[in-house]
């Protein structure tokens, strides 16, 4: 068979493909649309299929490319066409986004590279469904050392217990502390129990020599600093 008999056998998206890829290689990202980003991780998977559609499918249920790699493997799987390969592939990239942050920030001293612990905060935490009260332990030199979930609770509720937080960070030999937890309501403003719990792990805290720097509540709409809040 010759090469133009191949080429016209070629499905139509093949060029498609092509001139997206060029498009990445020679512009940067910015240069592609949203649903052309979703096209591009749903190539591996669909390697046989115009992507098009479907990500276009899954820009109008979803209603924007945030939400749709925020979303849980069980409502990507309700798109039909959307098996667990092309899922995965959609799945992988907040993972990779969030390790990413993570490492600009570890063995840092984060009150110097708050922008950046403040990105990490939002990828790991600004999509969550349910609430998550996560804990960044630092160093005399205030470098994050570790960050855990100390609990995952419900849409508007996590149980926090001081001394838990504490010993944890004996454990670790953290001299400080930054607590974040997000809001799946959207707003980013801190609850009474959010203060009177923040309290409690302050006082513990400062009977043992840990200090509380900061206590962020961070939302899809933006995040709250007890300490820029007075809060503190």
């Amino acid at each position: 068979m010759s090469e133009s008999k191949q080429q016209q056998d070629k499905p139509h998206y093949h060029g498609h493909r092509d001139r997206l890829r060029q498009r990445l290689l020679g512009k940067g990202g910015e240069a592609l649309a949203d649903y052309e980003i979703l096209e591009f991780l749903l190539f591996g998977a669909k390697p046989r299929t115009d992507t098009k559609p479907l990500a276009k499918a899954l820009m109008k249920r979803f209603g924007s490319l945030s939400a749709v790699l925020a979303a849980e493997p069980s409502e990507l799987a309700e798109v039909p066409d959307l098996g667990d390969a092309s899922i995965a592939a959609l799945k992988i990239v907040p993972e990779a986004a969030r390790r990413l942050a993570r490492e600009q920030i570890l063995g840092q001293p984060v009150l110097s590279s708050w922008g950046k612990l403040l990105d990490y905060c939002r990828i790991s935490l600004a999509h969550e469904k349910v609430e998550r009260f996560h804990l960044l332990f630092l160093d005399r030199q205030n470098r994050l050392i570790a960050d855990e979930t100390q609990q995952r609770g419900t849409v508007d509720h996590t149980p926090v217990y001081p001394r838990e937080v504490v010993r944890r960070a004996l454990e670790l030999g953290a001299t400080a502390l930054i607590l974040v937890h997000n809001h799946p309501s959207g707003d980013p403003t801190p609850s009474k129990a959010d203060i009177e719990m923040t309290r409690e792990i302050v006082a513990a805290g400062e009977k043992l020599g840990i200090a509380v720097h900061d206590h962020v509540v961070i939302a899809k709409s933006g995040e709250t600093s007890f300490k820029s809040a007075g809060l503190l």
